[in-house]
């Protein structure tokens, strides 16, 4: 698969195709940042999937939220998102609920209609 827009470092060899499904109704920010030489960053719209090349170490943070307050809400290592291109349903990445404080309630439901999602995807 061809990544046009920021592709990975020249001086890698090896690298995965990921699935990341925005499973919540709010926007979202996907980010990876810890591969030096390298920057990814793409908006996620509810509903939407988001298929990548990645480095197996690269770690996909997901920010939540408004554009002036958005939070980082996930940290997902992309071999957790690493799909086979023959797969006729990826399997997804979804979060085990955590225990959060009142501030992050809206997080909390955003996982859990994730979650349901993911669940929808691979039954169906």
């Amino acid at each position: 698969m061809a990544q046009i827009l920021d592709p990975l470092p020249s001086n890698e060899s090896t690298s995965i195709l990921c699935c990341y499904v925005n499973a919540t109704s709010q926007m979202q920010i996907a980010r990876i940042t810890n591969i030096p030489n390298w920057y990814f960053e793409r908006v996620v719209f509810p509903g939407q999937r988001l298929v990548f090349e990645a480095l197996p170490e690269a770690q996909l943070e997901i920010h939540t939220g408004m554009m002036a307050s958005a939070i980082i809400s996930d940290t997902i290592p992309c071999d957790r998102l690493s799909v086979v291109e023959s797969d006729p349903a990826p399997v997804l990445f979804v979060p085990e609920p955590e225990k959060i404080d009142s501030k992050s309630k809206k997080i909390e439901n955003s996982r859990h209609k994730h979650r349901e999602f993911a669940e929808t995807l691979a039954t169906a």
